[in-house]
């Protein structure tokens, strides 16, 4: 019997998937207990003959090929979803690879925690280029979300949410509080977010506990693409246009507007701590979020 359905949603990364599908096939769980279903949110490249020739390859697990069509990362979540048959939803993303015992601690953490609805595991950041010597582990957070809390299951810190690409929940919370919203997340190129802060946000207002798995352990692949300029510029952006959407969602535009004066003094008193370098780097990321939050009104 399936208990746990891993959706991976992808776009245009065929070969990048290929790495993450191959850490999926070396998962330990009982290969009966799992399936994995790739969403191919209406790639232009090869995805789809590569995932069947993978699926060929390792005819032994369940993999299922979905197409989405309707383009953004919700909807292909959202797709993943319609089709998974576990009780237990977990997702990861196109451009990471996971440890073996991954799928087998999500399944272990529901089972020994009766009133988990949610969990999220660590996430550790890999620079195949190496990690620039501008970043600082403030404009990390944005590109990596690197995550460890410890050795030790335990809730999630007041504050904090599972990262998008190493996240579970019981099926049942869709049920309960709906899919993800599609009108946030990436779409496309545009690097819009927001769509697991929302859902998370639903969770707790619906008194859903999420745990973290310190043995659910996912790298984030960050290439060399993601570290220049003009990527960052984009996704500060885009980061301050999710935060407007879901403030304005919430009727929370003025609370949004006061907390982005508090960031800047907190980034200006951060700047006198950290070496000129990451200085700059903060601070462009911090303008670049409050045009963002500023031009949201407009998007």
């Amino acid at each position: 019997m399936i208990r746990l359905s891993l959706i991976i949603a992808t776009y245009n990364r065929a070969e990048q998937l290929m790495v993450t599908l191959s850490s999926v096939a070396e998962q330990s769980a009982d290969s009966a207990l799992w399936e994995c279903i790739v969403v191919d949110n209406n790639s232009k490249d090869d995805t789809r003959q590569r995932v069947t020739a993978f699926k060929e390859s390792y005819s032994h697990l369940n993999i299922e090929y979905v197409h989405e069509p309707i383009q953004g990362l919700s909807a292909a979540r959202n797709a993943g979803v319609e089709r998974a048959q576990g009780d237990i939803v977990a997702f990861i993303d196109d451009d990471e690879r996971i440890v073996a015992e991954f799928v087998e601690a999500y399944i272990e953490l529901f089972d020994n925690y009766g009133d988990a609805m949610a969990a999220g595991g660590r996430i550790i950041a890999e620079y195949p280029t190496g990690r620039p010597t501008w970043m600082s582990r403030y404009t990390e957070q944005p590109i990596a979300n690197s995550m460890d809390f410890g050795a030790k299951i335990r809730l999630f810190p007041k504050g904090r949410i599972p990262g998008g690409g190493n996240m579970a929940m019981r099926r049942e919370v869709f049920t309960t509080i709906g899919l993800f919203n599609t009108s946030l997340g990436r779409t496309g190129k545009r690097l819009i977010g927001g769509e697991e802060s929302d859902l998370f946000e639903r969770m707790q207002s619906a008194g859903m506990r999420c745990y973290y798995v310190p043995r659910a352990v996912m790298y984030h692949i960050i290439p060399q693409e993601k570290l220049s300029d003009t990527y960052l510029e984009r996704l500060a952006y885009n980061i301050g246009i999710s935060q407007y959407r879901r403030a304005a969602l919430r009727h929370r535009i003025v609370r949004l507007y006061v907390g982005e004066v508090a960031k800047w003094c907190a980034t200006l008193l951060l700047c006198l701590v950290h070496r000129p370098s990451q200085a700059l780097q903060l601070v462009k990321m911090r303008w670049n979020i409050s045009r963002g939050i500023i031009d949201g009104n407009k998007q």
